[in-house]
C-alpha cells in the first residue's frame, strides 16, 4: 500500500468518532499502560513476600472474584447514578486500594485488600462500554470497540515489559506508579468527558403509548435471547483463558520453560497490536452472525491444534489462529450486546456481560487444571474444540431473525446530523448531558 493509500485508511480509522470517545480511549490507554500489579503479583508474594504458590494463587482468585461480585453491581451503579459517576468511583478506589495494598503485611490484609482491588478495577468496565455505546453511531461501534481492543492490549503489552524492570527497582514502586496512573486516569474523566446516561422516552402526548419500562437485574435475567449470548460469552471466555492458565502448563510438560512460554504468547499480542485496526475497519459492515461463528471456530479449533504443537514454533503458530478468532470476536460480540440493550438500561447490561468473562476467568484455571491431571492436556484442547463448535451453533441459532439495530436498542435511533459534534463541545447532540 502507498504512503497516500495508508493515509487515507488512518484517516477512515479515526474520522467521525466524537471527542468524548477520544478521551475515554486515552484513558484506557493510560490505566492499561500503568496496570502492574496484575503482572508481577505471584512474583512479589511468592519471591518478594516470601509466600508459598497456594496462598499466591489463592490471592489471585480472591481479585478475581471481586470482579465478578462488583460486576452486577457496577452495571445497577452505571444506570442509576451515570456512566461519569461510576468511572470516577470506580478508578478512585482502584487507586487508593491499589496503593493501600502495597503496604500491606499480613497476610490475611493482603488477601482482603487483593478482593477490593478486583472488585474496584473491575467496576468501570460497565460505565466504559455503556458510554461508548452511548456516544457513538451505531454504524461506527465495531470500529470504536476495536479501537478500544486495540488500547487495552497494546497497554497490557507496554505494562507487562515494563513491571519486569520496576519490580527489579522496587515493588513498592509499581504500586504506587499503577495508583498514579489510574488516579490520572480519574482525572481525564473528570474533566473531559461529560455524562452520556440516555434519558427515558417520556410517553407519548395524550397518554397514547407507555413509559419505557424499568430495567432491572431481573428484566436482564428474563430476557432470553441476551442470556444466552452471556452464557456463549462464557464458553468462549473460557476457551480464550486457556492460553493463560492452560498453556504454560502444557507447554512446561513438553519440557519447554517460561521464556519459551513467553516468547510465544508474544505473538498474541503483537498480532492484536498490528491487526486489531485494519481487522476492524474490515469487519465493521460485514455479518455479525458469521463473524461470531467463524471466531468461535477459529478459537476452538486454534487452542484444538495445540493438541498436535510440541516446539515453540508450532504453538506460536496454533496461537495466530486462536489469536485471529479473538481478533474478531472481541469488538462484534461487545456490539452485540448493545444492540441486545435497551439505552436506559445498557449498565446493567453490560454488568452481566463482564459478569461472564470475570466468571471464565475463575473457572478456567479450575477446568485446565483438573482436565490436565486426570486425563492430560491433550483433552484439554479436545475440550477446548468441542466448547468452539458449541459456541458457533449457538451462535447460528440465536442470531436468526436478529432485528435492524434502530429496533433492539431501545431507544431511538440517532441520524448522521444528530450525531455531529457541537460547535463548542464536540460532543454528540441530543446524546450526550452536559457534564455535571
Amino acid at each position: 500500500m502507498s504512503v497516500a493509500g495508508l493515509r487515507r485508511a488512518a484517516h477512515e480509522t479515526v474520522s467521525g468518532l466524537p471527542r468524548e470517545f477520544w478521551w475515554l480511549w486515552t484513558s484506557t490507554l493510560v490505566n492499561r499502560l500503568g496496570a502492574f500489579v496484575a503482572t508481577f503479583m505471584a512474583l512479589y508474594l511468592t519471591l518478594d513476600r516470601g509466600y508459598s504458590a497456594s496462598y499466591a494463587g489463592l490471592v489471585a482468585a480472591l481479585h478475581g472474584l471481586g470482579g465478578v461480585v462488583s460486576s452486577l453491581g457496577a452495571g445497577v451503579m452505571t444506570d442509576r447514578l451515570g456512566r461519569r459517576p461510576t468511572m470516577l468511583i470506580a478508578q478512585s478506589s482502584t487507586a487508593v486500594s491499589v496503593a493501600v495494598l502495597g503496604f500491606m503485611v499480613h497476610p490475611v490484609a493482603i488477601a482482603a485488600v487483593a478482593f477490593v482491588v478486583g472488585m474496584a478495577s473491575n467496576a468501570s468496565r460497565p460505565a466504559v462500554q455503556a458510554m461508548m455505546a452511548d456516544i457513538v453511531r451505531p454504524e461506527d461501534r465495531v470500529r470504536a470497540f476495536s479501537l478500544n481492543y486495540w488500547a487495552v492490549n497494546l497497554g497490557f503489552a507496554v505494562s507487562s515489559a515494563g513491571a519486569g524492570f520496576i519490580a527489579e527497582y522496587s515493588y513498592l514502586a509499581g504500586f504506587m506508579v499503577e495508583a498514579a496512573m489510574t488516579l490520572f486516569c480519574a482525572v481525564v474523566v473528570f474533566l473531559k468527558v461529560p455524562e452520556s446516561r440516555p434519558q427515558k422516552a417520556p410517553a407519548a402526548v395524550g397518554g397514547t403509548l407507555p413509559d419505557e419500562p424499568d430495567v432491572r437485574l431481573s428484566t436482564v435475567l428474563r430476557d432470553g435471547r441476551f442470556m444466552s449470548v452471556v452464557g456463549l460469552s462464557f464458553v468462549v471466555a473460557l476457551i480464550f483463558q486457556q492460553g493463560y492458565v492452560g498453556l504454560p502448563v502444557a507447554m512446561g510438560t513438553d519440557g519447554l520453560s517460561s521464556s519459551d512460554f513467553g516468547t510465544a504468547i508474544a505473538v498474541n499480542g503483537v498480532m492484536i497490536v498490528a491487526l486489531q485496526i485494519p481487522v476492524g475497519r474490515y469487519i465493521q459492515h460485514r455479518d455479525p452472525r458469521r463473524l461470531l461463528i467463524v471466531s468461535s471456530l477459529l478459537a476452538g479449533y486454534g487452542f484444538g491444534l495445540t493438541a498436535f504443537a510440541g516446539s515453540v514454533a508450532v504453538y506460536a503458530l496454533t496461537i495466530c489462529v486462536w489469536t485471529i478468532g479473538e481478533i474478531i470476536n472481541a469488538p462484534v460480540q461487545s456490539n452485540l450486546v448493545v444492540r441486545l440493550s435497551p439505552g436506559h438500561g445498557r449498565g446493567r447490561y453490560q454488568g452481566m456481560y463482564t459478569m461472564s468473562w470475570s466468571a471464565a476467568a475463575l473457572v478456567a484455571p479450575l477446568m485446565s487444571g483438573l482436565v490436565i491431571d486426570h486425563y492430560g492436556a491433550k483433552w484439554l484442547w479436545g475440550m477446548c474444540g468441542v466448547l468452539g463448535t458449541v459456541a458457533a451453533l449457538g451462535y447460528w441459532v440465536l442470531m436468526r431473525g436478529l432485528p435492524p439495530e434502530e429496533k433492539v436498542t431501545g431507544v431511538p435511533a440517532v441520524t448522521a446530523a444528530e450525531a455531529e459534534p457541537d460547535a463548542v463541545s464536540g460532543a454528540p447532540q441530543g446524546v450526550v448531558e452536559p457534564a455535571v
